[in-house]
This record gives C-alpha cells, sequence and structure tokens, in this order.
C-alpha cells in the first residue's frame, strides 16, 4: 500500500505538493561485504539478480506491489520469461491492480508463466473508486476477486509442496500498531487526508479504518485454514507465511527518517505478527520460517528473533527508474530453492543499515533531509 519512498496510500494534493517526494531520502549503511551504501536518489545501485540453481528442485519467488494499473509494470509483467519460471512458484503479497479487470489480466499473466501462484490481497486491490457501482463495497470485491484466482487457477488457500509449507495471511493494519514516539513540533497532515484508504475503500458500517475492527476482521479470516495450517506445522521444516502488511515496526525506518512521519500508523498489525509466531514456533536456531510482506516499497532482508523478514516490491515506475526499490533486474526475488531458503538479498539498503545500527524511537530528531523539508514548509 505505500510506494517505496512515497506510499501509494497517500493522496498527495497541491496543497501538500511538497510531499511528492521520497518520503526516506539519504542513509549510510554496509552491505554483508562491508561497503558503504549510499541510498540517496538515482545514485543507488541496482541490486544484484539472484542466482538460479542448476540442480532439479522447487523454487519459490516473491514478489509484491505490482500496481499494474500503470502501464509499465504491465508491459514488465508481460515481459516476464514464459519459459524460465514454468517449473516454478511465485508468491504475490498483495496490491496486484485497483481495477478488476487489470488485476484479471495480471494474475492469468502470471499464471501463464508459473507453475503455481499463491496471492493475499493488499489495499490496492480492494479499492472501489474507479469501478463504479459494481460492488455494494471492498469486501464483495474481494470475494470477486476470489472467485476469479478460483477461475485462473491461482491459489489463495495454503499448501504443502514438496515438503515446504505455504501460507497466505490475510491482514489490514491499526493505528495501535505504531507504538514509537511522535515526533512533535512540526506540522503532518492527519492520516485522513493523505491516505486514500479512507476513501477508496468501501465498508460496512461496523467495520472502519478507525480502530482495530477491520484488524480484527481480516485477521479472523485466517481461522478458516486452521486445520491445513496445524498439518503444515505437524509435516514441514520449512514454512513461508505471506501477507500484504507488515507485521512488525522494526521493518520500517524511525519516524525521524520519513517525510510523514505518520506512516507507521498506516502500515502493519500486531495482530498478524502474533499469527505469525505462532505459525512458525517450530523455528529454532537455524532460520526454518520465513515471511514475506510488502506495502511500503522498501526492499528489506532481515531476520528477527528466528524468522526471516522479505520485501521485494516491484513499486512504482518513477521508483524503479530512479532505483529506489533497487531497480527491477533482480525481481521477481527466488526466496527458495533446492530445499533451503536462498542467500540475503543484496543491497537492501533500510535492513542493512538496521542491521548494522540499533533502532533508537526515543529520538525524535528529524534526519536532515526531513528537518530541511520541514523548515521550508
Amino acid at each position: 500500500m505505500v510506494a517505496a519512498f512515497i506510499p501509494c496510500c497517500l493522496n498527495f494534493t497541491p496543497k501538500l505538493g511538497h510531499f511528492n517526494r521520497p518520503l526516506i531520502h539519504a542513509a549510510v549503511c554496509k552491505n554483508h561485504r562491508g561497503a558503504r551504501l549510499k541510498s540517496c536518489g538515482v545514485a543507488r545501485p541496482q541490486i544484484l539478480s539472484p542466482a538460479f540453481g542448476e540442480e532439479d528442485g522447487l523454487r519459490v519467488f516473491v514478489l509484491s506491489d505490482l500496481h499494474t494499473d500503470y502501464e509499465e509494470n504491465m508491459n514488465w509483467i508481460n515481459c516476464l520469461s514464459a519459459v524460465k519460471y514454468r517449473d516454478d512458484v511465485l508468491l504475490v503479497a498483495g496490491d496486484v491492480a485497483e481495477t478488476y479487470s487489470n488485476f484479471v489480466s495480471t494474475m492469468a499473466l502470471l499464471k501463464d508463466k508459473f507453475e503455481r501462484v499463491f496471492f493475499v490481497p493488499g489495499n490496492h486491490d480492494l479499492w472501489c473508486r474507479r469501478e463504479g457501482d459494481n460492488y455494494l463495497d471492498s469486501l464483495e470485491k474481494m470475494s470477486n476477486l476470489y472467485d476469479a484466482c478460483s477461475s485462473l487457477g491461482v491459489d489463495t488457500n495454503p499448501a504443502i509442496l514438496n515438503g515446504l509449507g505455504i501460507v497466505p495471511l490475510f491482514s489490514w493494519y491499526h493505528e495501535s500498531f505504531d507504538t514509537e514516539m511522535d515526533i512533535e513540533g512540526i506540522r503532518v497532515p492527519s492520516l485522513e487526508m493523505v491516505c486514500k484508504d479512507f476513501h477508496a475503500c468501501k465498508w460496512p458500517a461496523d467495520l472502519s479504518n478507525e480502530g482495530t475492527s477491520l484488524t480484527l476482521f481480516f485477521d479472523a479470516m485466517n481461522e478458516k485454514n486452521h486445520s491445513m495450517i496445524e498439518e503444515i506445522q505437524r509435516t514441514c521444516s520449512q514454512i513461508i507465511t505471506f501477507s500484504h502488511f507488515v507485521p512488525r515496526l522494526e521493518l520500517c525506518p524511525e519516524k525521524r527518517m520519513l517525510f510523514y512521519p505518520k506512516l507507521p500508523k498506516i502500515i502493519g498489525s500486531d495482530y498478524l505478527e502474533h499469527r505469525i509466531r505462532s505459525i512458525h514456533r517450530r523455528s529454532k536456531e537455524s532460520i526454518s520460517g520465513c515471511h514475506v510482506f510488502g506495502h511500503t516499497h522498501f526492499c528489506w532482508d532481515h531476520t528477527l528473533d528466528g524468522i526471516r523478514y522479505v520485501q521485494a516490491p516491484l513499486a512504482y515506475p518513477r521508483e524503479r527508474k530512479r532505483r529506489m526499490n533497487g531497480g527491477e533486474d533482480w525481481l521477481p526475488f527466488c526466496i527458495y530453492c533446492n530445499g533451503r531458503f536462498a542467500h540475503k538479498l543484496t543491497p537492501c539498503y533500510w535492513s542493512d543499515y538496521y542491521a548494522a545500527n540499533a533502532r533508537s524511537p526515543n529520538n525524535t530528531q528529524l534526519a536532515p533531509w526531513v528537518s530541511k523539508f520541514y523548515r521550508r514548509k
């Protein structure tokens, strides 16, 4: 839902035109080789393409935030090899397209290129603003999207593939997910003013973006897969879960780094993390559990408390041109190959930064690029 550096849920009006720039700017960190990486605008190097195993075996690729309402993104999907991935699995972590027609076209293309495609919805998929009166609300649209997936042969339920458990997880964000200190002394537009979800989604009267009603509703939808998840836990030594939204606050840069400091309030869910933990409870010292997410368009690859968290977004065309998401040649990202998880996504700017630097949420001093921005405003 959120663009790599400009949240794609944010509604930037002319009065808020100053926000039409990266939410994160420069940061210096080190990659796994110790090389210093400066992540600032067009100076970003391309992310390295993953190495593909030559042996026979299951390969699982991941991709989020396809946004194929953009012609360039639809063309990118169309240009994916029809041969390279024909025996492989793709996990699509939400935000495929805003319109139903583009969603169906995109998923049909992906199903032609991959043997198995798994999907979980993002917020953009449930927008109704361009759908006229086709849907009573976003839940009805979601039902239609799942009907389309069923017709196309796209998987939406947990499955076991060659001993690997794959679990799609429903989720939504809630404001109380953000527990870190707010930035004071600057005028930041309200969530309702800038977040398109508040206007583009339609919900029944008992559900709202305010509070936790939506989060609890979507989390409860996972209960229908309880029996299959238990079977996966009994029989699989390795499990990949995936969602659209962010399960941990540590998977987003600190507010002082963000041009929109309220961003953490509209990205994730504590309930999602609790569910992930309950599924991956068998994880020991070795990493046998991985969770894939999307929404923020920040490339991410980091291990926290025994679970590897990965984000591999296609993002917006303008972000790829500026390499804000590392470009596009490395996508889709191979997360699993020949019975083991693939090597780390690299360079991965912000997760690399936090691997080398402790998070300091009590520090509310704006980063220089953010401070300069608010002085101008």
